[in-house]
């Protein structure tokens, strides 16, 4: 492909600049008008322990037109990154996530996040990775030896072992909206709002994680952050069943983060409301006060 020098001319709105009127073609690449582009904001969508990249399907269309968005699958995880060590952990999980915005070259992406996911956004803007962070129900906020973490995961890992157990006849199964509502009310509360096909995408994301009970079994813990080195927000779920309700308020480790509670919606906001995922990451990132 040709090459072609940029066509400069003299900036009217600003005297002694000059703009480049476009587009031009370099190193094989056609260059865009930058009077009539702008880059989108990039924003990762970081998902939770036994899920992957596909949790949040219902909500990058929501986001695409104000972020350029990306969906990366977790260390261990069904089609992440291989676990390079056993047992894995938890910080092995935010170094493979570093290292996907390195690989990216995402400096401070805006970063949402679901449980893990949630997790793992506040470790990364804790390294100063994150323009801002919006998690929903985030691990972590929970005590050493108070059970919590311990109900949660041990509840999590029942579900996929049972998942295991009566995979095939899961799709006669799920083809019942009704059961799919019962099976999925520990993350949602609105399961039989997907398919059956999407509720077994869900399942198998579980059986497939081959760090599950690595990341179960370790203790994981958010620590102080305090000053923020970006805003951090933090959303629960009205229904949540997974997590302590004693942790949707103020929450210590991050004094200064903004709260929300989410009505209607349960540990896994974008099954049960995506609209409302979608705009709570749009106010969190300021695109939804560009808008206006």
């Amino acid at each position: 492909m040709r090459k072609f020098d940029a066509i400069w001319r003299d900036n009217p709105a600003i005297p002694g600049t000059k703009i480049n009127i476009g587009p031009v073609i370099q190193r094989g690449l056609a260059c865009q008008n930058s009077l009539m582009t702008s880059e989108k904001p990039p924003l990762v969508l970081l998902h939770g322990l036994a899920m992957s990249g596909t949790a949040w399907q219902d909500v990058i269309a929501l986001l695409a037109s104000h972020h350029k968005v990306y969906t990366p699958t977790a260390l261990g995880h069904r089609g992440g990154p291989p676990a390079q060590r056993r047992p894995a952990t938890m910080t092995d999980v935010v170094d493979a996530a570093e290292r996907y915005l390195d690989e990216h070259g995402l400096e401070r992406p805006h970063l949402a996040g679901n449980s893990m996911g949630g997790y793992v956004a506040i470790e990364l803007a804790r390294r100063g990775r994150a323009a801002t962070v919006c998690a929903f129900s985030p691990g972590g906020f929970w005590s050493l030896g108070d059970g919590f973490q311990a109900r949660a995961f041990g509840r999590l890992q029942r579900g996929v072992s049972l998942g295991r157990l009566t995979r095939p006849i899961l799709p006669f199964v799920y083809k019942s909206a009704v059961v799919r509502r019962i099976v999925l009310r520990d993350v949602a509360c609105n399961g039989d709002r997907i398919s059956g096909a999407r509720a077994l995408e869900m399942i198998d994301d579980g059986i497939e994680c081959e760090i599950l009970a690595d990341l179960c079994a370790s203790d994981w813990q958010i620590p102080r952050l305090d000053p923020l080195s970006c805003q951090i927000t933090i959303a629960w779920g009205e229904k949540e069943r997974l997590l302590p309700a004693a942790a949707h308020g103020k929450i210590e480790q991050i004094p200064q983060a903004s709260i929300k509670t989410l009505p209607g919606v349960g540990h896994v906001p974008m099954v049960d409301d995506p609209e409302l995922v979608a705009s709570t990451i749009l106010a969190a990132t300021g695109a939804a006060v560009q808008q206006r």
